[in-house]
């Protein structure tokens, strides 16, 4: 018996490392040669020619739900892109807003320095959720590229002409930007988020970035298949399944993207939970990606994101194993104490939030946080609770 709780609880213990230290370590190790380069575009600079007409045609779909922080900023960034705007169109969707989001784009889209958009601003009277705002209006492009876009995010002006370079290689059917916070709600999100840029970046080396962040990314028209009405992270299976029918997910770190929204523990909480359902969700229905016959891609997956779904059960394994396991080995002791004090650091800043912890304290709080926001996403995606749905958060 005891045999039996020694290796669940190694094997645990070696898995928990494994995903937060060995595999990105693994990456970094695998992708040390990879130089970053940015990505040479058309110098346009606003200028009309006649060379605009060799560029592909753009769609930017916005879909927005109570939004009117920041939908007027949001167009005037999109009307200071440089890309001609004949090859440029701009889909906005109001989904059932209860605020003044559509009046306000309505207006935004009137003021001079925009009225040179080819803007078209739905409004829906009834809020049907993300999933069934993208399917209808991504069914009406008639454009070679798809952006998606969220309200609260500006996108460097040159993103276009840049995703159009890159476009130029067929074996690319997705690509993301680099995600910036403008503030980052702490130094565990600051942190976070930049480690994904850097997992993103390597993972693109491998064969495709696991997903997309919502804020900005494109694809092509083409590669586009409806998503099912209660998928909850839209921004991962859209790409993966372009990835599943052989095309690459790329990664252009010269293409910024800024978030204005600062989130607070609640909403970053709400945002995490419903994420770690979307996982379970997305490892379910792209469980083929795990096939070896992906290769990189695969080796990605089960890393990056298989083990994340199993990543609170794992941590929980490995500690009551350490824990019973105390009684008769030193060994397990140790274990036991260091896994006590880093979940009593986290706890104790978790709890009371203090300012003057020091960074240790912070990230492991924010990293705990997160699983335990997974473990109760995962929960109630199995209890049927999360049905893909959109609310605004307040």
């Amino acid at each position: 018996m005891n045999s039996l709780l020694i290796c669940i609880t190694l094997l645990s213990g070696f898995l928990v490392i494994y995903h937060h230290i060995g595999y990105p370590l693994i990456l970094r190790f695998l992708t040390r040669k990879k130089q970053l380069t940015t990505t040479q575009s058309y110098q346009r600079q606003y200028n009309n020619s006649a060379a605009d007409n060799a560029l592909v045609s753009i769609t930017i779909i916005i879909p927005a739900y109570n939004e009117a922080q920041w939908i007027a900023e949001k167009i005037r960034n999109l009307a200071a892109l440089d890309y001609p705007s004949t090859h440029l169109q701009i889909f906005i969707g109001c989904d059932g807003c209860t605020d003044n989001t559509f009046s306000l784009a309505t207006a935004t889209s009137k003021e001079p320095e925009c009225a040179h958009l080819n803007i078209q601003i739905t409004k829906f009277d009834k809020n049907r959720g993300k999933v069934a705002l993208l399917n209808e209006l991504i069914g009406r492009v008639d454009s070679e590229l798809v952006a998606l876009t969220d309200t609260s995010a500006l996108i460097s002006i040159d993103a276009l002409l840049i995703a159009v370079e890159r476009f130029k290689d067929p074996n690319i059917g997705v690509l993301n930007g680099h995600y910036q916070l403008i503030s980052p709600g702490s130094e565990g999100e600051q942190a976070y988020w930049d480690y994904q840029s850097k997992i993103k970046l390597s993972e693109a080396t491998l064969g495709a970035t696991l997903g997309a962040h919502g804020a900005f990314y494109m694809f092509k028209h083409e590669l586009f298949e409806p998503l099912a009405a209660d998928t909850i992270n839209d921004d991962f299976i859209l790409p993966m399944k372009i990835v599943a029918a052989g095309y690459r997910a790329d990664y252009e770190n010269s293409i910024n993207t800024l978030e204005l929204e600062i989130a607070d523990d609640k909403q970053d909480h709400q945002r995490r939970r419903r994420i770690a359902a979307g996982n379970f969700q997305q490892l379910l229905r792209l469980r083929k990606l795990l096939s070896p016959r992906y290769k990189g891609i695969a080796f990605s997956f089960i890393s990056g994101k298989a083990l994340r779904v199993l990543m609170p059960f794992l941590m929980i394994f490995t500690l009551l194993g350490s824990l019973v396991l105390a009684a008769n080995y030193i060994t397990f002791q140790i274990l036991a104490g260091l896994q006590v004090i880093a979940y009593f650091l986290a706890g104790w800043q978790l709890y009371f939030k203090s300012k003057q912890s020091n960074k240790i304290s912070k990230l492991l709080a924010y990293l705990v946080g997160g699983h335990i926001a997974g473990l109760v996403g995962t929960i109630r995606y199995l209890l049927r609770l999360d049905k893909g749905h959109w609310t605004k958060m307040d």
